[in-house]
């Protein structure tokens, strides 16, 4: 009977300290949405007194808000192909080969998913001075993919590595080459991975405010990301409904995404019984 109330207790804790969690993510979720409708929005947490798109409208009729999300869609949808293709083709020799450095390679790899990119910045920023590579919207992306390839390589092996390698020796019995067995037998069973290489690229490069600030000084060229912080003003002045309103249509991308993905990410593996026979 104790040990009985004692794991009701523990449960009874646990899910407090979740609820109390949950409600420190609800909360400004629901200022965001109360004050994006609301046309004298403060930091206070209330529902509006008059209903109103107005600050929508604001933001969609700025051209500059609309060259800033395409500056971001542009960043983020180039990064996740060229990461989701580079990613694919590194893993398919660490996944498939018995490479001699393959273990040491490996461990580089996640060495490198963990450095920070603040520590790199400052020799990147002089490279792209001495190179003339700055403000290059292009060049930005390029560093982008390069420095969200270890992660996408660690995670694209993984799923690789889940895919027997005897359909594929079908494949070569029946005179297919390495390309053509990636690109027509692997590739099909990575969806899964696919997407959840590419979402997740994605989603970091649409968040991304730290690279873009330091790497793109025209204002024409800065995505969604850096120019949000237009709606902070001098001496402490926000426009609190622009910004909410701003990071509302900020998420649509990310959430559209996840949600035309999801069930290939959710769809896993089941390749049983794929090789008998």
């Amino acid at each position: 009977m104790v040990h009985v109330n004692r794991f009701t207790a523990d449960r009874a804790l646990a899910y407090a300290v979740l609820t109390f969690v949950g409600i420190l993510f609800i909360i400004p979720l629901l200022w965001m949405i109360f004050a994006a409708f609301d046309p004298n929005a403060t930091l206070s947490l209330q529902w509006p007194k008059h209903l109103s798109i107005s600050n929508f409208s604001s933001i969609l009729t700025q051209s500059a808000n609309q060259q800033a999300f395409l500056n971001g869609l542009i960043l983020s949808l180039g990064q996740s192909i060229v990461v989701v293709i580079v990613a694919g083709l590194a893993a398919y020799p660490l996944s498939r080969y018995q490479l001699k450095y393959k273990r040491p390679f490996m461990y580089v790899i996640l060495f490198s998913t963990s450095l920070p990119i603040t520590a790199v910045m400052v020799p990147v920023y002089e490279l792209f001075v001495f190179l003339h590579m700055q403000d290059s919207i292009f060049w930005t992306m390029m560093f982008l993919s390069a420095s969200g390839l270890p992660y996408a390589i660690w995670i694209m092996k993984n799923f690789m590595d889940s895919v027997p390698i005897e359909l594929e020796e079908a494949a070569w019995t029946d005179g297919a080459s390495a390309w053509t067995s990636l690109r027509r037998v692997v590739a099909p069973l990575m969806v899964p991975g696919i997407f959840t290489v590419g979402i997740f690229t994605f989603a970091g490069s649409w968040g991304n405010f730290f690279v873009p600030f330091i790497l793109i000084q025209s204002p024409s060229k800065l995505p969604a990301s850096v120019s949000i912080y237009q709606f902070f003003g001098q001496y402490g002045m926000v426009e609190y409904g622009k910004l909410a309103a701003f990071s509302m249509l900020y998420t649509i991308p990310a959430v559209v995404l996840y949600i035309i993905g999801q069930r290939y990410m959710s769809a896993g593996f089941s390749f049983g019984g794929a090789t008998k026979g």
